[in-house]
């Protein structure tokens, strides 16, 4: 099945598309086939996407949140989700942090052998249930967590959600190069 909103054709590209991608790609990647389909489907909408990918980018790259249990945030939400764009990027991008195939297999799960781990995990499947975490699983955070960190955790948790969602919805599919995608954006690609 073709994409709802297919990756923007580079022939439609203009400087409000190109001008959105600066903060975040070179010159020579502000093109259909380098920014990849997440970029090229985002720009069909600059003015949100200038919107969104400041925000996004600190969540990705800037918060608090340790990248291990990010990815393993993301991780999870895509398979609640299934959402293959985020699983297949954040499985290399998780591999580049040191996650074995094995752990990462487990965080799609929400199992995880580390109890802070386990609790990042039990929070994303109870904010995702309930769109709230209980006491308990608050406590055992914040035994490991600083509030910063528990604040860039439940916003981690809805932002990925909220790009599962609009990743399936619009059709966007990871690229056959997703591994080379990733390293060469040094885990840092959305």
């Amino acid at each position: 099945m073709p994409p709802r909103l297919p990756p923007l054709p580079d022939d439609q590209w203009d400087d409000r598309a190109r001008e959105v991608l600066a903060p975040l790609l070179p010159r020579s990647m502000r093109n259909a086939e380098a920014a990849g389909n997440l970029l090229s489907t985002l720009v069909r909408h600059p003015e949100l996407t200038g919107a969104f990918l400041p925000y996004s980018t600190y969540v990705l790259a800037r918060s608090t949140l340790p990248d291990r249990l990010r990815e393993l945030v993301i991780l999870r939400i895509a398979k609640r989700r299934d959402c293959a764009y985020e699983w297949t990027h954040h499985f290399y991008a998780a591999r580049q942090l040191g996650l074995t195939e094995a752990e990462i297999e487990a965080a799609g799960r929400g199992k995880a052998a580390d109890p802070l781990e386990s609790a990042v995990l039990g929070a994303v499947d109870e904010l995702e249930d309930g769109s709230d975490v209980s006491d308990r699983t608050w406590a055992a955070l914040a035994d490991h967590l600083d509030e910063h960190q528990l604040m860039d955790l439940v916003f981690t948790v809805g932002t990925y959600a909220l790009m599962a969602m609009a990743f399936n919805t619009f059709g966007i599919r990871p690229e056959h190069d997703a591994r080379e995608r990733a390293e060469r954006r040094g885990a840092r690609g959305h």
